[in-house]
């Protein structure tokens, strides 16, 4: 197990690089047991390798040993009595536990005798917290679950029928690759990262009362992953289920799930007009694995589901923007946008009639535009030729591309 220890994530290695030792604050945020706290690891490392000198001051909030760090002024006195005269480097593990920890941040990164690195578990921190004292002096790295490559790297394994099947039941929690393969050990695991979003990231933060009504929300978003739906749809649910309760409150309650990073809102883009929808969004969990435990349904008989949130999952890590595309009466599973253009992807298990094939292809097809447009789905051959243009490709050959355009 020591040698995995080692395991780089080169792709959020790359991101933080350029900025070490650059007077601005390093933010790492993402769901809890994503490995925000590895990532931050192996910074320190490369660090200590560069400059043997350094004087690296590690804050782990989850660590009982910094249970008396509660206030900004208590952190700013504790970096504060370990500065050395140069080369000081401040990690901060889930600094949203600090209370008004930004003012601690701001007072140092002015005082410029550190260099900053924080991580987080709510999105909120940056949209207000950060965002209002130090809005232009901080950078966010969003660190997600383990993406295949990263789950085949993790598990030293290649990319095979077995490996899909698993990474699609289990997920992309980075311990897991530490546990035996056992569906029941595994699911203890994803069951207690759940019951600690639950209770520390959603609960305490938002001082939630009603915590019943929030895990039938959570259980409904799990169950219907990929489907289109308002605030108003799940209270007019809810009232069938004889619970009444207000849009407003529901809404406030999904806000709360998408800062906890436990699910992600997917807007719909009108692809004539460019317009985003302002109601009908869809909802995916940031690890399938934890959603895959809550419905307790065999992935297999859920398959289709869970293949769409893979394919959303790989396009966040990627830092694609995405959206639910929309061509009047036509969807598109996924519109995904960076720098660099856009691609369009239809997610399928199987194409296993005509009606299926032209629906996907159909929808592609519509789209007039030559950005790349791909059809993803578990069929080993071709299905059709009907198309040019359009790629289809098997689901690990997708989640393994180099490149999508």
């Amino acid at each position: 197990m020591g040698e995995k220890k080692n395991i780089r994530r080169e792709s959020y290695m790359a991101r933080v690089l350029p900025f070490i030792d650059k007077n601005i604050i390093k933010v790492f945020v993402g769901q809890r047991r994503v490995g925000k706290s590895y990532v931050m690891e192996q910074v320190a490392n490369v660090i200590r390798e560069n400059n043997p000198k350094a004087n690296i001051i590690y804050v782990d909030k989850e660590k009982f040993e910094f249970s008396n760090i509660q206030t900004s002024a208590d952190l700013y006195n504790y970096v504060v009595e370990r500065l050395t005269t140069e080369s000081n480097y401040l990690f901060v593990d889930e600094v949203q536990e600090i209370s008004e920890f930004e003012l601690a941040l701001r007072s140092l990164l002015n005082e410029a005798n550190c260099d900053i690195y924080c991580s987080g578990s709510n999105a909120n921190m940056l949209s207000g917290d950060l965002a209002t004292h130090l809005s232009g002096r901080y950078i966010s790295i969003n660190i997600n679950s383990l993406s295949y490559r990263e789950y085949l790297l993790f598990n030293q394994t290649k990319s095979s029928t077995e490996s899909l099947k698993d990474y699609l039941k289990y997920g992309g929690m980075p311990f897991i690759y530490q546990l035996p393969k056992n569906d029941d050990v595994i699911a203890e695991y994803l069951k207690s990262i759940y019951s600690t979003i639950l209770l520390k990231d959603l609960v305490s933060r938002y001082k939630i009362k009603n915590i019943s009504f929030l895990e039938r929300l959570i259980q409904y978003l799990a169950d219907n992953v990929g489907s289109t739906f308002s605030a108003k749809n799940i209270c007019d649910y809810l009232k069938s289920q004889k619970v009444d309760m207000t849009v407003p409150t529901v809404q406030n309650y999904l806000n709360a799930l998408c800062s906890s990073f436990l699910i992600h809102r997917v807007q719909r883009l009108n692809l004539q007009g460019l317009k985003i929808f302002e109601i009908g969004e869809k909802y995916y969990f940031e690890d399938f694995g934890i959603r895959n435990v809550l419905t307790n349904v065999n992935p297999n008989l859920d398959i289709n589901k869970v293949i769409e949130n893979a394919v959303f999952k790989e396009l966040l890590s990627r830092k694609y923007k995405v959206f639910v595309g929309r061509l009047k009466d036509k969807e598109i599973d996924f519109v995904a946008e960076n720098h660099e253009g856009k691609i369009y992807v239809q997610v399928c298990y199987l194409l296993s009639s005509d009606k299926t094939i032209d629906r996907e292809f159909g929808n592609l097809a519509s789209i007039n535009d030559n950005y790349p447009k791909y059809v993803v789905s578990m069929d080993e051959f071709p299905c059709t030729d009907k198309y040019p243009g359009i790629q289809q490709v098997h689901l690990h050959e997708f989640l393994l591309m180099d490149k999508y355009m």
